[in-house]
Formats: structure tokens, sequence, C-alpha cells
């Protein structure tokens, strides 16, 4: 479904499960970060009623996520911690493209939010499979599917403002990048290191 053309390693579970605290506390960012880009999302684009609405959406379910990790954080006695970086984000920011119509930018804009929707996806699904700790399995299983719906709702934003063929056209794109950029990541305890 999601196409991505380099799978993550299920090794790389073995980096996150020798710190959870801090794999959490980067999960939590993420959330925090997909809210925000919603919201940015619906101030460029006020006019899209049918965008708006599921931004809307959207960045309150991101922020229920970013709950959910935080109280989970605390269960486990921690705290959440400083924002992190997300290198993996800024190098994908790379590839969006600079100049054309307002309307490129959103269809690029949502494609890039669609591609970190389904690496998430996809890492959350490593996880649900690999990691020993049974609520933690289940927790990202849930979450799995959540990020499986995102991806969906962007990619069909995408086709409708930019035409299908034009969106999946630039969407292979971002996929071949995609995949240059991954390679350099899953070594680190983090969403996308």
């Amino acid at each position: 479904m999601l196409r991505l053309e380099l799978p993550t390693d299920p090794r790389w579970v073995n980096i996150v499960a020798k710190n959870i605290d801090e794999i959490l506390t980067d999960h939590a960012w993420c959330e925090q970060k997909a809210a925000t880009n919603a919201i940015t999302l619906i101030t460029f684009n006020p006019n899209l009623s049918d965008l708006v609405t599921d931004m809307l959406g959207l960045a309150k379910e991101e922020l229920e996520h970013f709950d959910r990790v935080h109280e989970l954080i605390k269960k486990r006695g921690g705290v959440l911690g400083r924002e992190r970086k997300d290198p993996y984000v800024n190098d994908l920011f790379q590839f969006l493209k600079k100049g054309g119509s307002r309307q490129e930018a959103l269809v690029d804009r949502l494609l890039f939010s669609a591609l970190i929707e389904a690496r998430s996806c996809e890492r959350f699904r490593v996880l649900s499979e690999n990691l020993k700790d049974p609520e933690l399995a289940q927790f990202y299983r849930e979450l799995m599917e959540s990020e499986a719906g995102h991806y969906t709702l962007f990619i069909g934003h995408a086709r409708n403002y930019g035409g299908r063929e034009q969106a999946d056209k630039r969407w292979r794109e971002w996929l071949d990048y995609e995949e240059t950029v991954i390679k350099n990541y899953g070594n680190k305890q983090s969403i996308h290191g």
C-alpha cells in the first residue's frame, strides 16, 4: 500500500529497544510537528474548505497522539524532554519544488506530508511487530493504522488538487528521492533516524 522503495530493517528495533525513553520523546515531538504541519496547510489554504476541515481533524488527532505518547512517557516514570530535530524530514524538505503556482506548491506539500506519514506508518509497523514489550507493541499497532489513514488523506488531497496523473507522477519522484534519503537512516533511536 505505501509503496516505499526501501523497507526498514527490523534490526532497527534492537537500536530502539536500548533506549525506549529516547524513541518515545522523539515520537512525541514528531506528533507535535505533524499537528503543526496540518495547521500550516490551513494557514496557507483557508479558501479550500474541504482541506481545512480535514486538516483540523488531523491536527486534533495528531495532538491526541502527542498526548498519548506523553502519558506513556509519564507512566514509565519519564519526562517529555526537549524537542528533537528530524534530519530525515529536513532532507525531504530540500526536495520540495521551489517556485511554481500556489496549486503546485500545495500538491508538493501534500505529497511531502504523505511521505512522512507513510514512513512513520512503516516504522510503527516494524515496532509493533518486533518490540518485546506487549503494551508498546499494541500502542504502535494502533498508531500505525492511524498513520495509514493520514497518508491516504494527503495522497487523496494531492490527487484532488493536482489531478491524479500529475500527482502520481510527482509521487513517484518523491518515492525515488526518499529511497536515496532513507539509506542514511535506520541507525538511531528516533522514529525516522
